[in-house]
């Protein structure tokens, strides 16, 4: 237990919304968590699926709220996506932009031609997040996407964002509409997929990387997928019955509260078969299950009970395809 959690890893490949940020504000402690990584000489790379500001833009706020980046700490999807028009479309290709001035930005540093409408003629359509975008705008993409032959690139598909007031629609909800319209799918180019995250662990030159994501769906997924090791910390969306109820591709290698936990001794979880169940314990806790029903020797407010439930169900159920929810039995440690 002497091995800090930060100890096992060369670079930290960190989400922001709901890790570093809500909304406008830093989440407390995560600018200085920050700080003292790179300090102790362990690279960190920003990767968003925000697609609506430049990563000059997304390095300048992180900057000012105490997390000194430049552009080239930041993977954002709209450069993942911008890649993937540039690997199958001609230079000078003609580009839909449904999304941000930077989205359009970016579609232009690639060599193709950003523009607006249909009438236009565009050959490809790329959709990211924009606070500002409306129903025109998703009607022209829906226009241009009746044409089969049309490339689709959605930047992601995260159905929500957290803001400082709560969860708010995301570009997922936004390509939802248009899929809908269309009865098309669109290739996605952020998180969950795995190119996103290789490219950022090629730009920190890491073979050994560790995924901080709030969300199983996109950061833990798309961590997993890539082969590396994943982080869920719980300051943004997902939860501790969420994270334990999860379907097998978006289970994470560890589970933290808060950021300042990666400085901690690395939590361990042993699991081993018991009649007719598994058993599983991390720290004092402990947890078994029939398969049906965990039951949880703890406090509901100490981390490593649920670390041990999430061992015991886990095994139990290693190819979960959909969450699977346990019945939960508590009992007082003695």
């Amino acid at each position: 237990m002497s091995e800090r959690l930060l100890d096992r890893y060369d670079a930290v490949l960190s989400d922001l919304d709901g890790v570093v940020y809500a909304g406008p504000h830093a989440i407390p402690g995560a600018p200085e968590v920050l700080r003292r990584i790179s300090s102790e000489g362990v690279p960190v790379i920003y990767v968003t699926n925000n697609a609506s500001r430049s990563v000059a833009a997304v390095a300048a706020h992180l900057t000012d709220l105490g997390v000194p980046t430049g552009p080239e700490g930041v993977a954002s999807s709209a450069q993942v996506g911008a890649e993937v028009l540039a690997q199958r479309l001609p230079a000078g290709t003609k580009v839909l932009v449904t999304g941000s001035q930077a989205l359009s930005d970016v579609v232009a540093d690639a060599g193709l031609v950003p523009v607006r409408t249909q009438e236009e003629e565009p050959r490809a359509v790329i959709q990211g997040f924009d606070p500002g975008i409306g129903w025109a705008q998703l009607a022209e993409a829906s226009y241009t996407l009746a044409d089969p032959d049309v490339l689709w690139v959605a930047t992601n598909t995260d159905l929500s964002i957290p803001q400082a007031r709560g969860l708010a629609p995301g570009n997922g909800t936004l390509v939802a509409a248009v899929a809908a319209a269309t009865d098309r799918a669109p290739v996605v180019a952020g998180k969950p997929e795995a190119p996103i995250f290789r490219t950022a662990a090629e730009r920190a030159g890491s073979t050994r990387p560790v995924v901080l994501g709030d969300r199983l769906d996109t950061d833990i997924r798309g961590g997993n997928a890539a082969g590396f090791a994943t982080v869920a910390v719980l300051t943004g969306v997902d939860t501790l019955e969420t994270i334990l109820a999860a379907c097998s591709a978006e289970r994470p290698d560890h589970v933290v509260g808060t950021l300042e936990e990666l400085f901690a001794p690395c939590p361990e979880v042993e699991v081993t078969a018991s009649p007719g169940g598994h058993r599983a314990r991390c720290g004092a806790a402990t947890a078994e299950t029939d398969g049906a029903r965990v039951r949880i020797r703890g406090s509901r407010e100490d981390l490593d009970a649920w670390r041990a439930a999430c061992g015991a169900w886990w095994a139990a159920h290693p190819d979960a395809e959909a969450p699977v929810a346990p019945v939960l039995e508590w009992e007082a440690a003695t």
